[in-house]
């Protein structure tokens, strides 16, 4: 992760874009890069899915690779680390979402 954390901050440092990545405008970009990611998905069925990625997995992973690289940079700007913070939130959700009750189904935990 620090590497990645480093490239990116290189990116942005040559660039001089640091005075456009306030934590707002990064996490409409978060956003804006989710929603290009979801055209990719919109009104296909689950075959027609696979065949787009085939033909354009390359752009889904440039999607993906966007959302990613601006959620990292988010999170480094606030001092959060990424990792750290994705590990504690899997924590919380195994309580909020036992084995026993949560297995094979999509209820919500307030609702199990």
């Amino acid at each position: 992760m620090d590497d990645i954390l480093q490239k990116i901050r290189q990116f942005r440092d040559e660039r001089d874009w640091m005075k456009f990545h306030d934590p707002k405008n990064l996490a409409i970009s978060i956003t804006i890069e989710a929603a290009e990611l979801l055209e990719h998905f919109q009104w296909k069925d689950d075959a027609e899915v696979g065949k787009h990625i085939q033909e354009h997995g390359e752009e889904v992973a440039d999607e993906i690779a966007d959302v990613a690289i601006y959620l990292a940079e988010l999170a480094d700007n606030l001092g959060i680390d990424l990792i750290e913070a994705m590990g504690s939130k899997l924590k919380k959700n195994a309580e909020k979402y036992p084995v026993a009750k949560a297995r094979g189904v999509a209820t919500k935990y307030d609702q199990l």
